[in-house]
């Protein structure tokens, strides 16, 4: 009698962006919960051959664009060969064109990656910042990373928000006071970022990261 051999599972290859910023222990290890097979690299020759993308960030706009300057080009090749890039916190802002965040601090504007465009801005007067804690996610329109989320609550810590020029990339919505973007995405699809960490974001967080591992696998 013969047996027939285990069915062989399909794991993402998903690179973490080590540009110096950002709980990289954490992400990747919600990544691998979620079904990947993740490598930390800080070496941009690395991302062409992944199935996906991850831009993790905590900190300052201006420092997490100079620091993330030498993958600038590996990163936008690999959104035009329509890889899953996903921004988280900081590296969703860094997603966008701009910042308010450098000119309050007298930096100057500071060019992030755009490819999404748009602006950061900081919340408005009289609202406690940063914004911290959980709050619930509104969808707002379709897109693969958001299936089965909506209503649930993610983790946020931020004190500025996302704005894009087109409101059609924004996917999901988060009320402090302001409605603000908690999820966008460009036109193509495969570039999205998530104001709030997921991977600190509980169950909900985690069928985030699945639903990206799907993607990177589908692609």
């Amino acid at each position: 009698m013969s047996q027939r051999a285990p069915q062989q599972t399909t794991m993402a290859d998903i690179v973490v962006v080590d540009y110096g910023l950002g709980n990289l222990r954490s992400v990747t290890r919600g990544l691998e919960r979620a079904g990947a097979s993740v490598e930390i690299t800080d070496d941009p020759d690395r991302f062409a051959s992944a199935d996906g993308i991850v831009l993790p960030g905590v900190g300052a706009f201006r420092e997490g664009v100079e620091n993330a300057g030498p993958y600038r080009e590996a990163l936008r090749d690999a959104a035009d060969r329509g890889q899953p890039v996903f921004g988280i916190c900081l590296g969703m802002q860094m997603l966008l064109t701009a910042s308010e965040e450098a000119d309050r601090a007298g930096q100057g504007e500071v060019t992030g990656l755009d490819f999404i465009p748009g602006n950061n801005v900081k919340f408005r007067e009289g609202q406690k910042v940063p914004h911290m804690g959980w709050n619930q996610l509104n969808v707002t329109r379709d897109h693969p990373l958001v299936e089965g989320i909506d209503g649930e609550y993610a983790y946020f810590v931020h004190s500025y928000y996302a704005v894009p020029d087109d409101e059609a990339a924004i996917v999901a919505t988060t009320d402090y006071g302001v409605e603000f973007p908690a999820i966008i995405a460009n036109e193509e699809g495969n570039i999205f970022g998530t104001q709030f960490h997921p991977e600190k974001s509980g169950e909900a967080g985690l069928r985030i990261l699945k639903n990206f591992v799907d993607i990177c696998i589908a692609d």
